[in-house]
This record gives structure tokens, sequence and C-alpha cells, in this order.
């Protein structure tokens, strides 16, 4: 196992690599003018041509792309154009909350979707299989802003059960340790703030978590049906062993494969596809830090961002391959 991870790690570098190539050729293909989006539409040609040489944009690409390996070589994921703050200070600031929001939903997702899937593999044919199906449907075709907007519309100015916007009520002088709210909250005893940030989540968790919640659904779903139909399930209940030990034992755990890698895909683009459901309820994030730099042509954020979420979208790909062996023996003989 030790050198199944060694070896994964190691082919990280490459994958590393070629997005730094994609994502420089992208970014300097943005329409704009990073130095024109500091300085303003009526900026001096003076003015935009010193913005440029401070930060080597009127170097040749070969060189600026050199310049830029070297400095990610050296640690330095360089500095945003607009604030002047180093981009992995803010990535520290801003990541956290992506984080406890892509958490939040994709608990929301594997709680429901699992069992729900279960279900309806266990009652094929049968109206709640027709019901899980038709809403996991529903849930893939429904646009995740469109949902979000819906949610904060009845749930929020409507019904006024839960916050509109925000990760947490400005009105509340809450300690911030490690950036992570509700873990906040809990680790200084301030249980108010810690069961507020718990409301913030609720929306936008379940905006951002449906369609990851329809996958799910619709791979347990399947992987437990492919389960139910095998020699070893009708075995061991032929043996007379109890419903729930083959239900645990020989059905969950041999249907769990597909499902822990459609977790572990779902958790990495929860990660890199929170931008609209951040920006839709104010939620201070990388998602919605990433518009911002977007919309200002800032070089150094999006190229930094984007490679510390491809970084981590990584090594949860590699936690679901060590899963799997954890998961089937085979695996790890293979």
């Amino acid at each position: 196992m030790l050198r199944f991870v060694a070896r994964r790690l190691l082919l990280l570098v490459p994958v590393l690599f070629g997005l730094s190539v994609l994502l420089f050729a992208w970014v300097r293909a943005l329409p704009g003018d990073p130095a024109r989006a500091l300085l303003g539409e009526r900026a001096s040609p003076a003015g935009i041509d010193r913005v440029n040489e401070i930060y080597g944009f009127d170097r040749p690409l070969l060189e600026q792309y050199g310049l830029y390996v070297s400095a990610l070589l050296r640690g330095d994921f360089g500095t945003s154009i607009q604030t002047g703050r180093s981009v992995t200070g803010s990535f520290v600031d801003y990541f956290p909350a992506t984080l406890e929001l892509a958490g939040a939903a994709l608990l929301f997702a594997v709680v429901l979707g699992v069992p729900l899937g279960y279900l309806a593999a266990r009652h094929q044919g049968r109206l709640l299989d027709t019901v899980v199906v038709s809403g996991s449907l529903l849930g893939v075709v429904t646009p995740v802003f469109f949902l979000a907007i819906l949610l904060k519309l009845v749930f929020a100015d409507w019904l006024g059960w839960l916050p509109a916007s925000l990760r947490q009520d400005p009105r509340i002088d809450a300690t911030h340790v490690t950036n992570f709210y509700v873990l906040d909250g809990l680790l200084t005893g301030e249980l108010d703030a810690a069961w507020d940030a718990v409301l913030h989540l609720v929306l936008p968790a379940i905006a951002l978590g449906t369609i990851p919640l329809a996958i799910i659904v619709r791979i347990t779903r399947a992987a437990v049906a492919d389960v139910l139909n095998e020699d070893y399930v009708r075995t061991a209940r032929a043996k007379g062993l109890s419903s729930r030990t083959v239900s645990v034992r020989h059905v969950l755990r041999n249907a769990l494969l597909p499902v822990v890698t459609t977790i572990g895909l779902q958790a990495g683009l929860l990660l890199s596809g929170a931008v609209l459901t951040e920006t839709v309820f104010a939620f201070n994030g990388v998602g919605s830090y990433l518009f911002t730099a977007i919309t200002r042509r800032d070089y150094p954020v999006l190229q930094g961002f984007i490679l510390f979420i491809a970084l981590i979208y990584c090594l949860v790909n590699l936690l679901v391959d060590v899963a799997y062996g954890v998961i089937d023996p085979r695996m790890r003989a293979s």
C-alpha cells in the first residue's frame, strides 16, 4: 500500500506541470488587461506600462512562464495584483469557508443518497423506487443557481426560517480561531455562534449538494441492484444468515466500490464548483473570491487558487484509491 501511495504521489508531478501550462495559457488568453483593471479605464499609457513592467507582463510569454514555474518551485504562488496580498495567505483565509460548505453539502448528499439508493434497489419497480428515481432525475437537471435562488426566496425571504446570506450573523461577536466557523464556536464554547454558523450553512449546502445527492442515489441503486443478483448473496441467504448480515457484509460492502468512487469525485467537484452557490448566498469563500479575481483579471490569484484546488482534487482521488483497499482486500493484492 505504501508503494502504491508513493507512486500515485509521484504521478502528481506531471499532472500539475501539465495543468500549470494549460492554466498559464488560459489566463493569458482571457480578454482584458490586468493593468487597466487595476488602474481603471482612465489610466494613462505610462501608468499601464509601469504596472506591466512591475508584474512582468511586458516580457515574452516563455520568460513569464519560466519565472512563474521557478516561483512555484520555491513555494511562491505569487501576489495579488488587486490587494497586494500573497496568494497563499488569501487561499488560507478563504478556503475554510469553501471546505466547510463543501463538507456540509457532501454530508447532506451521502447521508441521504446512500440509504435512498439502497432502499430504491431493494424495492425495485415499487412506489418508493419510482419516487426516488424521479427525484434523482429532477435533482440532476435542476441548475444549481436556480435552486439556490429558489431556496433563498422560499425559506429565507418568504418563511424567514433560515438566514439568506453570509456565513454568520455579523451581530454575533464570535471568536475565529481556524476560520471554520462551526468548529470555532465549538472550540471556544460559543455554542450560539456555532449554531448560527450551522443555520447559515443549511441553504447553500442543500443547493450545492443536490446534484451530488442525485448522482449518489442513482449509482448506489445501480450498484446494490447488481449485487443483489449475485450468486454469493443468494448463497448467503440459503445458509440462513440474518437479513442484516447479508445486507451489511455481502451487499453493501461489495456495492460500495463504485459509490466510494462517485463520492470521491463529487467531493473534488464540490470544492471547485461552489462559485455560483457562494455568489448567490454571499458566502465568502474561494468561489466568490475567484469570481472577483476573474472580473478583475487578477492573474496570480487565478493561477494560484486553481492550482491549489487541483492539488486537493488529486489528493481526494488518492484517498479514494486507498479506501478501495480498505473496503476490498482484493484491491490491495492487485
